[in-house]
Formats: structure tokens, sequence, C-alpha cells
């Protein structure tokens, strides 16, 4: 399960990276237009960054709550990469609609490979 793992890990702290540099480099004009909103969409951004971050390193260290946690924190990601490429197709920025797009595809790659390694598991047990 090194796959989703690995993507879960990376994208979190990618998350973590970028929402960091944005608001560093003050290129988060909503914070001076929607407060409130942008407050409640960076909670949802940083929470599902910290539980793909939790569920990789659970997945990877064969923990039993990795699986459930991993579902839990793919739907979550799932829901932002929609929401910001609406977001995003609104300022007409197509090439992160593709990159948000590339993401979704993988999000539903990698909740595949876990239901078939998690089906596979409950069988053999």
């Amino acid at each position: 399960m090194i796959f989703p793992a690995t993507f879960f890990i990376i994208v979190g702290v990618a998350m973590i990276g970028q929402w960091t540099f944005s608001l560093a480099t003050r290129q988060v004009p909503e914070l001076n237009t929607e407060l409130l909103k942008i407050i409640f969409h960076l909670f949802a951004e940083l929470s599902t960054a910290i539980i793909l971050i939790i569920s990789g390193i659970a997945i990877i260290g064969k923990s039993l709550y990795g699986y459930p946690l991993s579902v839990l924190g793919a739907g979550m990601l799932i829901y932002t990469v929609i929401n910001s490429s609406g977001y995003f197709a609104h300022k007409r920025q197509w090439g992160l609609v593709a990159m948000f797009t590339i993401l979704f595809i993988l999000t539903l790659v990698s909740v595949t490979q876990l239901f078939n390694h998690f089906f596979d598991l409950i069988s053999i047990g």
C-alpha cells in the first residue's frame, strides 16, 4: 500500500506548504474580503492535510486505523479538490483546474487500492 500512503503524505505536506507560502506572501486576498469564510476554509484544508499525513503514516506502519482514517482523508481531499477546481475555474486558471483534476483521479486510484487491499485482508483473516 505504498502508493496511497505516500500519495496522502505528499499531498498533506504540500497542502500545508502551499497555504504557509500563500499566507506568508500575502497571496490570500480573502483575508481582507471574506475573513470568516477563509478561516473556515483554512480549517478544512488543514484538517484534511493532517488526516492525510496521519493516515499515510498509519498505513506505512500497518496500523489498523490507517485504512478507515485514509478513507476519511480521501473523502475530505475529494471535496477539497472539487471545491478548489471551482474556485480556480471561476478565475479561469485552467492549469490549476487540470492539476486538481489529476489529484482527484489519483485520489480515486488510491481509494481503489486501499479497498482492494482491505478486502483481501478480511477475506484471508
